[in-house]
């Protein structure tokens, strides 16, 4: 399979912005429930609260200073989970040539919902303007979130 980010960025890549998240990916996690006396309450859980604040800071120092994108926009991210260190050293170098792939949690599907919503309002005005993503899991010595926001030259209604 080819790296997304071989290729040179469509249109206005320009005023693409690139972000790195240093440490394993992280999923979105749901919403939960508790009773207080008679009354419930929901609340998101405190990591996935430090996380996506964690993403929002990261894309704020990338964007420096540039407004925030308005329009549609292309969402690529590399997401790039820990060696297990139990693993074999044949197994690790297959991991590290990307010859093995994570097949684990956190799913893709999380981990872009709580990049999205991290990034709204310090990279986008709502996550709803991203509408291409392309997503890949991969082992890495130093786990890490790489993605690239490109404006794209499209009308949105």
């Amino acid at each position: 399979m080819r790296d997304l980010f071989e290729e040179e960025p469509k249109d206005m890549a320009s005023q693409s912005v690139l972000i790195v998240i240093e440490g394993a990916p992280f999923g979105k996690q749901s919403v939960r429930a508790s009773l207080r006396g008679r009354h419930a309450t929901t609340y998101m859980p405190r990591e996935t609260v430090e996380y996506e604040a964690m993403c929002g800071r990261e894309a704020s120092l990338s964007m420096r200073g540039r407004p925030l994108f308005t329009g549609p926009v292309e969402l690529k991210l590399q997401l790039f989970y820990p060696i297990p260190q139990s693993w074999s050293k044949k197994a690790k170098e297959a991991a590290r040539l990307g010859h093995v792939v994570p097949t684990k949690k956190p799913d893709s599907s999380n981990c872009l919902k709580a990049i999205e919503d991290g990034f709204t309002g310090a990279v986008w005005v709502d996550d709803c303007q991203v509408v291409d993503h392309h997503i890949t899991k991969r082992f890495s010595d130093t786990p890490c979130v790489i993605a690239i926001v490109t404006p794209l030259d499209l009308k949105s209604c």
